[in-house]
């Protein structure tokens, strides 16, 4: 007797169906699994044997053949166990007819418990495209599998509790609709960075016009201070960004933390992290590789402090990203693509000792410039915002109990109001910063004043084609921030002199 349980994977964050089949045959007691699993599914079989037994259910004395299909793809995780036990109590007749239109996932624990998995939203909503009704998942997954709507999701504890409602006796309930989280009071506020209005002013620019920033100055200059609190003056998630940040942290098995949080993700790996941490890298033998820390920071924030600290070729892999929004990775596996659309937010020291451009500075020229090539010129060019970060002055700091500083937000009323303005020119969740390049000059204008102090600028410093467009694009948000439609002199000037490492390059 053959049995058929849908069930679905995972591929990157992108889900998919699997048919689950079970042959019951006659011969020596055996269960084979095929169909390309991987180590973890070629294990559900001692699993589901020992599930089984534990919830009261007899396993059969004959040879079992499941088979996972689509064949040709592999099939990793854990997500299979429950569909396979339900497959073999179904071809040996032990429960209830399946609901039709209907997938389940989940993994058993050996009393029969179900146990959360990876991916259950895009499977849910794999299923939901594919015209399925029901999805049964793990409690533990409800919440975050709850998103995908048009779909009925059904929380299951336990293969007793699925039983019974299989058998009508103890039917369970959909999971509703979560309500989007409520943000939380940030603790981390500009009001609290003492000074550095120029740098503020910096940042407030990139968060308008989602431009990457590069922060280069002294130890002890608030540079990490003020890169923590950048999140506090962004948007808010939107319902479709924040559906892909729950994908993305679900692939590996952190969605319900994500479904509970309402602020952009932030990410700060240290310094020593590999190419693959950063970039994306193996999840393990015969499997695809695994979100790296770019795609974990997809619609946030990815923090880099100590820049030219980071090996080069961690560096180097950032530079696909922050062009494309998305990066390719390529192993013996496979090769998946993963978003990877997030704000790079950079620190370094100006030199080896920290002190460049100060009387404690122990530099000789010429290291400075070596410390510099660290950061090849294609990764320069990628940072919209490079900005010089002064010491804090004493007088700032001696007027921290009289003076108030601005605090995020009334920075962040400024900067929804220019992303206002930028999707109504531009369309709903453009940017400037990612204005393609075919249409910069219908929108960004130059007046005559500006268009002559380019063509000098662009000269002197020796930009590039892509430096260029990059400065464009980050003076037209200084046109918006100030109300302006044409971009003026004064805007391309203050764009021009946020960089800073073109100018030290041009001398």
């Amino acid at each position: 007797m053959v049995s058929r349980v849908c069930s679905a994977g995972l591929r990157g964050i992108d889900g998919y169906i699997v048919e689950v089949e079970c042959f019951l045959s006659s011969g020596l007691p055996r269960l084979d699994i095929v169909g390309l699993p991987t180590g973890a599914v070629a294990e559900a079989g001692e699993r589901v044997r020992a599930a089984l037994k534990h919830s009261g259910f007899d396993w059969p004395v004959s040879r079992l053949t499941v088979n996972l299909a689509p064949a040709d793809l592999k099939k990793a995780g854990t997500a299979y166990d429950l569909p396979i036990a339900l497959s073999i109590l179904a071809a040996q007749g032990a429960i209830a007819k399946l609901p039709e239109r209907a997938v389940f996932l989940g993994e058993l624990s050996l009393t029969g418990g179900v146990r959360p998995v990876c991916g259950a939203l895009s499977m849910a909503l794999a299923a939901r495209d594919a015209g399925f009704e029901t999805v049964f998942v793990p409690a533990a997954n409800a919440a975050e599998a709850a998103y995908a709507s048009g779909v009925a999701v059904l929380p299951v504890r336990s293969l007793n509790e699925l039983a019974a409602h299989l058998d009508g006796r103890a039917l369970l309930s959909p999971c509703p609709p979560p309500p989007a989280p409520e943000p939380h009071e940030n603790k981390l506020d500009f009001a609290h960075v003492m000074g550095q209005r120029d740098v503020k002013r910096a940042l407030e620019i990139a968060a308008a016009g989602g431009h990457n920033v590069l922060l280069s100055g002294p130890p002890g200059s608030g540079k990490s201070m003020m890169a923590k609190r950048f999140s506090s003056i962004l948007p808010p998630l939107t319902e479709a960004e924040r559906l892909e940040v729950i994908r993305v942290w679900s692939a590996v098995g952190r969605g319900d933390e994500a479904a509970r949080r309402a602020e952009r993700p932030f990410r700060a790996p240290h310094h020593n992290s590999s190419a693959n941490a950063i970039a994306g890298g193996s999840g393990g033998s015969g499997r695809l590789p695994a979100p790296g820390e770019i795609t974990l920071a997809h619609r946030g924030v990815l923090f880099l402090d100590e820049l030219p600290e980071f090996q080069r070729d961690v560096l180097e892999t950032l530079r696909q990203p922050l062009e494309d929004g998305q990066v390719t990775i390529s192993r013996v596996a496979g090769q998946i693509t993963y978003p990877a659309d997030f704000q790079l937010i950079a620190a370094m020291n100006p030199c080896k000792c920290g002190w460049y451009g100060t009387p404690r500075c122990t530099c000789s020229e010429t290291s400075v410039r070596q410390y510099l090539k660290r950061l090849s010129g294609p990764l320069l060019d990628r940072i919209d915002l490079q900005v010089a970060v002064q010491p804090v002055e004493y007088a700032a700091l001696a007027a921290r109990r009289e003076a108030s500083e601005e605090c995020s937000a009334d920075i962040r009323r400024r900067v929804l109001r220019a992303r206002e303005t930028q999707y109504a020119r531009q369309g709903q969740g453009v940017c400037n910063a990612n204005i393609p390049p075919a249409r910069l000059a219908e929108l960004c204008p130059l007046s005559d004043s500006a268009s002559r102090m380019f063509k000098a600028a662009f000269e002197r410093l020796g930009l590039t084609a892509r430096a260029h467009d990059r400065v464009l694009r980050t003076a037209r948000t200084i046109a918006d921030l100030a109300g302006s439609e044409v971009l003026q002199a004064e805007h391309l000037a203050e764009a021009l002199q946020y960089r800073t490492l073109d100018r030290i390059s041009a001398e």
